[in-house]
């Protein structure tokens, strides 16, 4: 059986001027074109040949001998060659671009911009891609440990969980949401640091420093939001997680820690409900 999206080896059973036809050989009277450009030199009928098997941009059934950069099951890093409002057109190595639907968008896209996508085949048994569904593939079988530096792809924002990462475009890597990833974009390629392995392989990752380095630009952060509050912060350190998260973009210890240094310093005061800058 031809399968569309996938590399099959195929028979030519018959040659014409513009190309030959390719079947199985239990199949034959189900025949795909490989055209005549592509049809390697010397090629007679009975020999065998490897394609991939896609669609023109007639919606025809066809093959070609090219290499694909995502067959059918898989997921790889695609550049985005124009924007529609309909979706997206992706460089993935054939003639014809591939089509992100606008509904198959994890986030806006630019053209130029490199994302993650998988393949699959829509309704209308037309191959798309998708961006949806990424961290299901992703493997969780890294060779990294607590505190390697790591390379990563930002594929996913979650307000419940964090930012989503594909190590190296393959492993499964995450940023807690309590860090402040206000300023990525799906595609951004980052630094994180690792800090845990889960028990089933997945990555901690983060962008900051460890607590001593990171503790004088939190510090900063924090004087800085005073300022904007004229002086006056309107909360501290015993406030909710969840309110120093929406107002610092910080974890509730790593503000505990630039408030102590502050206060230390004697650039604050702390009051049963605000910090005062002195």
């Amino acid at each position: 059986m031809i399968q569309l999206g996938e590399k099959q080896k195929l028979k030519v059973v018959k040659k014409v001027d513009f190309g030959v036809y390719l079947a199985e050989e239990s199949q034959s009277e189900t025949r795909v074109l490989l055209p005549a450009r592509q049809v390697p030199q010397g090629t007679e009928p009975g020999d065998e040949i490897e394609v991939f098997i896609y669609k023109d941009s007639k919606d025809r059934i066809i093959s070609t001998t090219q290499e694909p950069r995502l067959k059918l099951g898989e997921f790889a890093p695609l550049t985005v060659l124009s924007v529609q409002k309909i979706g997206a057109f992706l460089d993935w190595g054939l003639e014809k671009d591939l089509f992100l639907p606008y509904k198959e968008q994890m986030g806006k896209v630019q053209e130029q911009d490199e994302i993650l996508v998988r393949l699959y085949i829509d309704k209308s048994r037309r191959l798309c891609a998708s961006m949806n569904d990424i961290y299901e593939l992703l493997s969780t079988g890294s060779p990294y440990k607590t505190g390697d530096v790591v390379q990563g792809r930002v594929y996913e924002f979650s307000g419940n969980f964090g930012t989503f990462v594909a190590v190296d475009d393959k492993y499964s890597g995450m940023i807690p949401r309590h860090e402040d990833c206000s300023f990525l974009r799906i595609g951004d390629v980052i630094e994180a640091r690792v800090t845990g392995v889960k028990p089933d392989g997945k990555l901690d990752l983060t962008l900051r420093e460890k607590a001593y380095m990171q503790m004088d630009q939190d510090a900063q952060r924090v004087m800085e939001v005073i300022e904007e509050y004229a002086g006056v912060l309107p909360f501290n350190d015993k406030s909710s997680p969840e309110v120093i998260l929406r107002e610092m973009k910080m974890s509730k210890n790593a503000f505990k820690r630039a408030v102590g240094r502050l206060y230390k310093e004697r650039k604050i005061e702390i009051t049963d409900k605000s910090i005062r800058r002195i």
